[in-house]
């Protein structure tokens, strides 16, 4: 009877189990993770459990019906033989597990400051456990400096303020969200700070941190009783060095569009994964919710014989400052930018139906194809976008800049 290991116990490794069940598979399966939780969900973090809206993102699953041995508290350290099409092992810090096939769904890692693992006062949000830590931490409403005004930057922002805390955010690029978006759509955003009583300071670098403050590289120090680092992740798997596995610099497992990577045996999804990508002819790696939501069940498709291509239209939302934030698409493929509305206005008269009164939409064009879109407060311009990039359709670029004017209908 075949045997697939599954290394990795979040939303990635429960999906492509489920899928393979559905699928029709009926061999062992063995799912192994550090965390000691069952396998949940991880944008609520940054989001309700953050806020106090909820305690617990557990996915739901029929444990019995799928049939997995679950190992939890159970880190990966090694993977051997996966080169082989007999399959190989994984070693955990359990014992070995011997594989068929292999999954790798082991996620990401946040990305700390150096020298400030001793300070306990220097948390970084990644775990259930981490958001119910910095929750009951926002409740002393203490000073917070928040390192990063990225993606998840700006949700702990929300939070900490919308808890009653000062709140400082630190960034050494010149925009929020500059490692996301451009700089000039990401300066879009900096008013949204003020607004909700946050200061924020750009184009500054930390130096250090001690027992009660951060010293900035332009000089000044901020008194801080909490500091949250959120500067990014990088792939879970340091533990893969010496196995023979492609990886890329930052530590991406390098697979084909079927997901499959380097050693014939072995699959990846998830954060830990960068596939090629047909639709733009590159390498992608994205770290977001919809990519270990939907990757999976191609995995699971090519490990019972078929040979599907992976190759969506990437897309991730942020809730931040009362604002809705969806982005979906490759922007770096585009070559001009339309507006659909005023970003430091608020939506026209005649805006399309569910369009918010500070909404606004940013689009990427490549010729007359739309590559990428951004929608503050309009989930129905991110949807009908996403939906024509998908079907790769032409637009009409006079049109799409008429925000009274659906994007489907800007089509041609």
């Amino acid at each position: 009877m075949r045997s697939i290991a599954v290394a990795g116990t979040g939303l990635a490794g429960l999906q492509v189990v489920t899928a393979l069940r559905a699928g029709g598979y009926t061999g062992t399966i063995t799912m192994v993770g550090a965390e000691p939780h069952r396998p949940y969900d991880r944008p609520p973090l940054s989001k309700a459990v953050l806020l106090g809206e909820a305690d617990d993102s557990t996915l739901a699953a029929d444990w019995d019906a799928l049939d997995v041995e679950l190992r939890l508290e159970c880190r990966a350290t090694g993977l051997r033989g996966g080169d082989a099409r007999s399959g190989g092992v994984l070693d955990t810090e359990l014992g070995e597990v011997e594989f068929d096939q292999l999954v790798l769904a082991c996620g990401a890692l946040p990305v700390t400051l150096p020298g400030t693992e001793r300070y306990e006062h220097v948390r970084t949000l990644r775990t259930i456990d981490d958001a119910h830590r910095l929750r009951a931490a926002f409740r002393d409403r203490p000073r917070v400096v928040i390192v990063g005004a990225g993606w998840i930057g700006a949700e702990v922002a929300t939070a900490a303020a919308r808890a009653g805390c000062q709140v400082h955010v630190i960034e050494a690029l010149p925009a929020p969200l500059a490692g996301a978006l451009p700089d000039e759509i990401g300066q879009l955003t900096a008013a949204w700070y003020e607004q909700a009583g946050i200061e924020l300071t750009l184009g500054t670098r930390v130096l250090a941190v001690d027992e009660t403050s951060v010293v900035l590289s332009d000089g000044r120090v901020i008194g801080a009783d909490l500091v949250v680092v959120g500067i990014g992740v990088r792939p879970a798997t340091d533990w893969l060095s010496g196995s023979g596995l492609a990886r890329d610099a930052a530590g991406a497992v390098l697979t084909d569009a079927q997901l499959r990577t380097t050693m014939p045996s072995v699959y990846a999804v998830g954060d830990c994964a960068a596939w090629h990508s047909r639709r733009y002819g590159i390498r992608l790696h994205v770290e977001h919710w919809d990519v270990a939501l939907h990757a999976p069940s191609v995995v699971a498709a090519n490990l019972l014989g078929a040979e599907q291509p992976y190759d969506p239209v990437p897309y991730f939302w942020s809730e931040q400052f009362g604002r809705m934030v969806q982005y979906a698409g490759h922007h770096p493929a585009g070559e001009r930018i339309v507006f659909r509305g005023d970003p430091s206005a608020g939506a026209p008269t005649g805006a399309p139906a569910g369009a918010d009164p500070d909404g606004w939409t940013v689009c990427w064009l490549a010729g007359d194809r739309l590559v990428a879109v951004l929608a503050v407060n309009r989930p129905r311009d991110l949807t009908q976008g996403r939906r024509v990039m998908f079907n790769d359709l032409q637009i009409d670029p006079d049109r799409l800049a008429d925000p009274a004017v659906s994007i489907k209908d800007a089509t041609s």
